[in-house]
């Protein structure tokens, strides 16, 4: 009888976690990140130093800026990172709260596993869960019609990302700014535009009724202020093409070399005396102007930028009620755009050119300042939470009251729900609502505070029937959060248990994992990202 030869499926360079350890180890990933960013929930959160390899700081309490500045290799860890992305892109907000649930409802589920109970099960129930979560916030979801309670959303957008000492006039700011360039229930979050500017106190920040360009005039002799501006809005170049392909001219004589050189000369003067004789004022160029072009405009007083964003020259012409013209024969007054005032302000070295008192604009700039860099920077990731929570308010025109007191009524509901179920399920349906609590939890902890004893009492207030009472931080107290101003878009919660509840059970549900190598292990290299995490 001949011997049994070891039969090989895989290449050399794949390692293969499976089974109980695949599970225990995709869990723990997703409760590494949730513990992660669990110190930065609330207004009492703390914030995180990042530093990249080339040595620049990102100081912030931002869940998702933290999870991307993060370098994460583990797949699972990965997949929890995804929802968070997910939850910035549709909503703005809920960042930090969609990946510790994530985390929270894994580590209650291994619990599960530990009692016999099957992924497939538990998966069950946590859909179970998540849709009927669902169906009760839209149950006990507040109509929103008034323009204070947009600005309360988004005040306790912005608690805690340094933002609390002007939270009431950056609030202000947003709600004006989307009133401006909403139309009904619609609007773009790209039509409200964010510059920043540093050296100046956060509490300067202001609404331009227009768009401000992080750009300076194209030539100083150029005028740096136009008032009752006709603006030009060209996507063409102001200067010579260069040929497509390679090309060869020939020049063999000083006149012909002159003669060429004033035909470009020509073309380019031919090409600005027709701009000029638009009426034109201002010209804002998404490509190249030409020196000589420079020279010309200058000369007639108008006052051109050039090489503008197209995103930039969307938001110009929306503002403006211009329209974006691509030759030279449509730039003709009826297409052009109108301001009050166009003007460069210089602050140090740099310059600004703000296109302001627009009449009616689609498309505004919220500018925000602060002393440093970092501080400008961590505001305007505030402001932009701020605004994702106020369009997600406006669209869905329902709000629940935050600070812990939808999770706990949610919390509440769901026991009750699971008292219906038959089998297992009813199980994970359990651990589901006692997951939700730990957001609430957690902002007891952030702020010093006992969570056993603060739990306790919302769980008491709540079975009373108080179902907007959550903890004010502001004041350390047990309150109607709702009639505190401390309020949420419904869009937030319903998007973030949707999110954590299909990634915890999607990583349930693997129980085999196979990572090909790839850099500094094994034959070809490779790490596995599994290493060290039992």
């Amino acid at each position: 009888m001949s011997d049994k030869q070891p039969i090989y499926v895989l290449p050399e360079n794949v390692q293969r976690t499976f089974g109980k350890d695949a599970q225990r180890n995709n869990i723990l990933a997703a409760r590494v990140i949730a513990e992660v960013v669990k110190s930065t929930l609330g207004p009492k959160g703390m914030d995180k130093m990042l530093v990249d390899s080339t040595g620049n700081i990102v100081v912030t309490n931002d869940g998702v800026t933290i999870l991307e500045e993060m370098e994460i290799d583990h797949p699972a860890a990965k997949m929890v990172v995804e929802i968070a992305k997910t939850q910035e892109a549709e909503v703005g907000d809920g960042t930090t709260t969609v990946a510790m649930l994530a985390g929270k409802l894994l580590e209650n589920a291994e619990a599960l596993l530990d009692k016999k109970i099957h992924p497939t099960v538990i998966a069950k129930g946590y859909r179970l869960a998540a849709e009927k979560s669902k169906e009760i916030l839209k149950e006990i979801g507040i109509d929103v019609n008034e323009r204070e309670t947009l600005r309360k959303i988004a005040m306790t957008a912005m608690t805690g990302k340094g933002a609390e000492g002007n939270r009431e006039k950056l609030g202000d700011l947003i709600v004006r700014a989307i009133d401006q360039v909403s139309s009904g229930s619609e609007v773009d979050i790209g039509d409200i535009k964010i510059e920043k500017l540093k050296g100046d106190e956060i509490g300067n920040s202001e609404l331009i009724q227009g768009i401000v360009l992080d750009k300076e005039v194209a030539n100083e002799s150029m005028p740096k202020k136009i008032k009752g501006a006709k603006i030009a809005l060209v996507d063409f170049p102001l200067e010579l093409k260069s040929p497509e392909t390679e090309a060869r001219i020939s020049v063999s004589s000083p006149e012909q070399l002159q003669s060429f050189i004033e035909s470009e000369e020509r073309y380019l003067k031919e090409i600005t005396s027709r701009l000029i004789g638009s009426g034109a004022n201002v010209v804002f160029c998404q490509k190249g102007i030409d020196d000589v072009a420079q020279y010309y405009l200058a000369k007639a007083g108008i006052m051109a930028c050039r090489r503008i964003a197209k995103s930039d020259m969307d938001k110009l012409a929306r503002a403006t009620g211009g329209k974006i013209v691509s030759n030279m024969g449509e730039v003709s007054e009826e297409n052009f755009g109108k301001a009050g005032i166009v003007e460069e302000i210089r602050k140090g070295d740099d310059g600004m050119v703000y296109v302001k008192d627009c009449e009616n604009p689609k498309a505004v700039t919220i500018l925000v300042k602060g002393s440093t860099v970092h501080v400008v920077d961590e505001i305007e990731r505030a402001v932009k939470d701020g605004i994702g929570d106020v369009i997600a308010a406006v669209k869905s025109k329902k709000v629940v009251a935050g600070g812990g007191a939808v999770e706990i009524e949610l919390s509440k509901r769901l026991r009750q729900y699971s008292r219906t179920l038959g089998g297992r399920e009813q199980l994970a349906v359990e651990v589901f609502a006692d997951a939700l609590e730990f957001i609430p939890e957690t902002l007891a902890e952030n702020a010093g505070l006992d969570p056993i004893d603060i739990l306790t009492e919302l769980k008491k207030r709540h079975e009373s029937g108080m179902m907007r009472d959550g903890i004010n931080l502001f004041n350390n107290k047990i309150e109607d959060c709702f009639a505190a101003g401390i309020v949420e878009p419904l869009k937030v919660k319903t998007q973030a248990i949707s999110s954590a509840s299909e990634v915890a059970i999607m990583i349930l549900r693997i129980d085999d994992v196979l990572v090909s190598s790839g850099s500094n292990k094994g034959p070809k290299g490779g790490m596995n990202p599994y290493a060290g995490m039992d």
